[in-house]
């Protein structure tokens, strides 16, 4: 992430830039991106040595997850459907970031529904 000199990290950027100074996702373990948006979440698995992503699942666009309840249960229910798609591409073990924001709520239920899935982090 590159800024000029006159332009100020938020705080959700300097937790991002913190965080991701540790964690490095490979080929063999992956690193599990999530996203939260005021109305929607999206997840990401990314190899970063090749930079590519190898799954990617959300709540909106082509093939968005669709669940009864609220936005938490819709955050599990992305969970699950990316735990399937790593598991449809033999990924099982994941390093999960959290990209800035706090582990609670909805992003803690994205974690809880990709382990329920059957990816381990």
């Amino acid at each position: 992430m590159s800024i000029s000199v006159n332009q100020k990290l938020t705080g959700r950027d300097r937790r991002k830039v913190r965080v991701r100074k540790r964690i490095f996702g490979t080929g063999v373990r992956p690193r599990m991106s999530v996203f939260r948006s005021a109305k929607h979440i999206y997840v990401q698995v990314i190899d970063d040595v090749t930079g590519t992503t190898l799954a990617s699942c959300g709540t909106l666009g082509k093939e968005g997850v669709q669940a009864d309840g609220d936005k938490k249960a819709l955050a599990a229910a992305v969970g699950e459907a990316i735990a399937k798609l790593c598991m449809d591409k033999q990924i099982t073990q994941v390093v999960f970031d959290r990209n800035g924001f706090r582990f609670h709520g909805r992003v803690e239920a994205v974690a809880t529904g990709a382990r329920k899935g059957g990816l381990k982090f």
